[in-house]
């Protein structure tokens, strides 16, 4: 066994044996890389992604093509990065349960919030609920921002109607970071309101996520002034 190799294992034994909070970011981007590239050395690899994207979140949200400009990341590896994210994704909705019963903005703000993980573009979505306040559907109205032309007030309405909805949260994240609603989010919020009260569809609440955060309109008081 050549010292690569031996390398190669004490970091997987470590890893394995105390776990991934012992390791550094270069080592656990390292210790990943492995299994992209066998016969490499990962190490400078490693070095080089932290270097040019400045940490690991920023490693493993960054597109295909940029991952694949640094030396030595091809296609394999960089499939295997862009990967990780919405596996945790993917992982993270796994649990979210179905017919779970959410009384409070916490608890809807901390359902929703895995619908958004790792997103870099706007998702908008529409969590339906019965009259107990329990989980009946979540469903993706569209990519790409309440605020858009493409926004349908018609969907939002399907959807609410088709899950036997008593009430509704529309949730929406901002990429910019901040989770503050926009004059646009509160005339798109006002609209969707006006759009369900016929139906006698209640709009519970608006829930806007930036990064791990999230502000409730309702809770904000943002939903009485509309």
């Amino acid at each position: 066994m050549g010292e690569h190799d031996g390398h190669r294992d004490r970091l997987r034994k470590r890893f394995l044996e105390q776990g991934m909070d012992v390791l550094q970011d270069d080592q656990v981007l390292e210790l990943l890389l492995f299994y992209a590239l066998p016969r490499r050395d990962t190490n400078d690899l490693a070095r080089k992604l932290l270097k040019h994207f400045g940490s690991i979140a920023a490693v493993l949200e960054a597109p295909l093509q940029e991952l694949k400009t640094v030396g030595g990341i091809g296609e394999s590896a960089a499939v295997l990065l862009h990967l990780i994210t919405p596996l945790a994704r993917r992982y993270l909705l796994s649990r979210v349960s179905p017919g779970v019963v959410l009384t409070s903005t916490q608890a809807c703000g901390e359902y929703l919030l895995p619908y958004f993980f790792g997103a870099t573009e706007e998702l908008v979505y529409l969590l339906c609920l019965d009259g107990r306040c329990r989980v009946l559907a979540c469903r993706l109205l569209q990519r790409g921002g309440i605020n858009s032309a493409s926004f349908s007030l018609r969907k939002v309405a399907e959807v609410a109607i088709s899950s036997h909805a008593s009430s509704v949260v529309l949730a929406h994240n901002h990429t910019s970071g901040v989770a503050l609603p926009s004059q646009a989010d509160l005339e798109t919020t006002r609209m969707v309101r006006s759009t369900l009260l016929p139906l006698d569809i209640s709009l519970a609440d608006h829930i806007i996520v930036a990064d791990n955060d999230f502000v409730s309109m309702a809770e904000s008081g943002y939903l009485h002034t509309l």
